[in-house]
């Protein structure tokens, strides 16, 4: 199972030596982990990933060359022609990155949406709806998935804390877990937005 830690600003390098699967850095600047510093020298294996919302096209493009991104995490209302543009952009500008789209959730969830975008993403998110796009700090339903249709990975996301791996550890035993590829992690493990506790993370991994 994959680990991304999202929501990176203040701590990336003491986080990166935990050697993480993925890190996720925010350009939206209407969040309180809004990324507007240099990313730290990381270790080859950690995938880079900025999360954007509702973003330009032009935007996204020149984040993803200022840093080096290996992912972008599309967290708005983006269609699916957005990320057919998207990647095609990204194809015209020799930038090999991958696309996750994410779909919040809260107790239901029509799974028919996914359809459109199985051609333009590598991979799908499911987060928990709220009122903000993403780090709300509370679960959704996972027995939602149960109805998911496709064979595409997705990541989990939504609120997971310390206190979810028995929770975490009994999903992964049941049969909508086989497409999970990753457990994105954020708000949970914080001191302040930005901030990880790096002995929290420690244990979650290890224990992950």
């Amino acid at each position: 199972m994959k680990l991304k830690i999202c929501g990176m600003k203040h701590n990336t390098a003491e986080v990166a030596q935990l050697r993480p699967d993925y890190l996720g850095f925010i350009f939206w600047e209407h969040s309180s982990r809004f990324f507007d510093t240099e990313i730290p020298q990381l270790p080859h294996h950690i995938n880079k990933v900025g999360v954007f919302v509702d973003a330009t096209p032009k935007y996204i493009i020149e984040m993803v060359k200022k840093h080096q991104l290996q992912g972008i995490q599309l967290h708005g209302q983006e269609s699916p022609i957005y990320c057919k543009n998207i990647s095609l952009e990204l194809i015209k500008e020799n930038q090999k990155v991958s696309i996750i789209k994410v779909f919040s959730i809260k107790d239901e969830f029509d799974f028919g949406i996914l359809q459109q975008y199985e051609n333009c993403c590598d991979f799908f998110l499911f987060d928990t709806k709220g009122k903000l796009p993403g780090g709300n700090g509370y679960t959704f339903n996972w027995s939602v998935l149960k109805n998911y249709p496709s064979n595409k990975p997705y990541f989990l996301s939504g609120g997971i804390g310390p206190n979810n791996l028995d929770k975490i550890k009994e999903f992964l035993e049941l049969p909508e877990s086989k497409y999970c590829y990753a457990i994105d992690i954020n708000s949970k493990f914080e001191l302040q937005p930005g901030l990880k506790n790096i002995e929290e993370l420690q244990k979650f991994k290890k224990a992950l």
